[in-house]
């Protein structure tokens, strides 16, 4: 299998995800079967990003296998190409997921994870990380490594979507996630990875706990009861549109995508951009995480992990 490396075609600041790509093996309740999808929340993040017309790059590792050619040919349909050194030996990771009644899926992973020794483009302006990828070692040592090497000449984020099958605790989970969250300029998470992390903890008070440590702004989405936004203008709600929910598949990472473009389209991301994304107003941050909850609902509205386009997104506003 051959990397794709050439520029692709595209609107916004360059931007790099790194973590992992993986072939979810999904079997729906009461059905027979599984359907193999395209999936990993930074893979879906840099999908997401790449339909929405972004000039993106993943760095992640594949196997030169059918599930390796299935992920690249995925990528390649969205215009984001693989940074150098993503092929090797090994097999493709695969998550064996169970999609239940009500569309919510659970996981089981078999996973190779580690990062390609490759440099990160000059001219970057955003690198996303989270999930796994930040979580399984060596690979997330490294992941954070680039976290704290690019803050300051270009915009982290972040998005922990905690999978509690990979810390031995919660308590040892925070530690890692904490790490991360202090190297993030954007912070995504969901009420279930704080509930889990910090049971019975307000997750207002969390996600001031997380701005706290650095961020610029931190954002916990609350399903269909929309999101909460902590920044330095103080806390904002964003309430949710109703939605005939197909499946929650790739809904957090579209939402990830989406808050990431609605920051690209306001001129928000890159070194330059980061004093302007400390001193946000209520009335920009309402936009922003509006935009990142029309891309969940639409994701949300059919099966798998199909972000919106472009025009898709802005149909729906």
């Amino acid at each position: 299998m051959t990397d794709p490396s050439a520029p692709a075609p595209g609107a916004g600041p360059r931007a790099v995800v790194v973590g992992e790509a993986l072939v979810d093996v999904v079997h729906r309740a009461g059905q027979d079967g599984t359907v193999e999808h395209p999936g990993g929340s930074p893979m879906n993040v840099a999908h997401g990003l790449g339909r929405l017309g972004h000039d993106v790059a993943l760095l992640t590792r594949l196997g030169d296998d059918d599930h390796g050619r299935l992920l690249t040919g995925h990528l390649a349909g969205a215009g984001v190409r693989l940074l150098p050194g993503a092929v090797d030996g090994d097999r493709t990771s695969v998550a064996r997921a169970e999609v239940d009644a009500e569309g919510k899926a659970s996981y089981d992973f078999d996973l190779v994870w580690r990062v390609p020794d490759t440099p990160l483009p000059e001219d970057l302006a955003l690198l996303h990380t989270g999930s796994i990828g930040a979580a399984v070692d060596p690979g997330a040592g490294t992941v954070l490594e680039l976290m704290r090497a690019v803050r300051g000449r270009a915009t982290t984020s972040y998005d922990p979507n905690v999978r509690p099958a990979f810390f031995d605790s919660p308590a040892a989970a925070l530690e890692r996630v904490e790490e991360f969250v202090a190297a993030a300029d954007v912070v995504k998470a969901s009420d279930e990875d704080l509930d889990w992390l910090l049971p019975g903890r307000d997750v207002e008070d969390v996600a001031h706990r997380w701005q706290g440590r650095g961020p610029a702004l931190v954002v916990v989405t609350r399903g269909g009861a929309g999101a909460v936004v902590v920044s330095g203008a103080g806390t904002l709600h964003v309430p949710a549109p109703r939605v005939d929910v197909v499946d929650t598949v790739g809904a957090g990472d579209a939402f990830m995508s989406g808050l990431l473009h609605a920051l690209a389209e306001h001129d928000l991301l890159g070194g330059r951009a980061l004093p302007r994304l400390r001193h946000l107003g209520l009335g920009t941050l309402q936009s922003l995480v509006a935009t990142a909850i029309a891309s969940a609902s639409i994701t949300c509205s059919r099966a798998g992990a199909n972000p919106p386009t472009r025009e898709e997104l802005a149909a729906w506003a």
